[in-house]
């Protein structure tokens, strides 16, 4: 596709697509805890890349919160922080990732590893 006619597209849309990793189908439980009000959101993944997933949940935290996340799958856990950038009124939210440590970052890439192998 001609790149002037992508960016023409995204600059008339107003829409920027923020995704830079290929996002895999994954069910994971996740919870989040809102940093500043302490809301608590659970649902599962519907799917997930390095960089972020949509977790489903008829309770989603409001655009732009920075959250604390646990993911866990089959007895492995990825904690980190997030922020939310899309939801989905009664079906969830889109979150990406920010800050996630070694450790978990590890789980994460095993997860996705696993996924690419399928």
């Amino acid at each position: 596709m001609d790149d002037r006619l992508s960016k023409d597209h995204a600059q008339r849309s107003g829409v920027r697509d923020r995704r830079y990793a290929i996002r895999y189908p994954f069910a994971a439980d996740a919870d989040l805890i809102d940093l500043e009000s302490g809301t608590h959101s659970s649902g599962v993944t519907s799917d997930i890349s390095l960089g972020g997933c949509f977790i489903c949940t008829s309770k989603p935290l409001p655009i732009r919160t920075r959250a604390r996340m646990t993911l866990s799958h089959k007895g492995k856990v990825a904690e980190g922080l997030v922020v939310v950038r899309i939801v989905k009124p009664r079906i969830g939210m889109g979150i990406e990732f920010i800050d996630l440590g070694p450790a978990d970052h590890a789980v994460l890439s095993r997860w996705i590893e696993q996924l690419r192998n399928r």
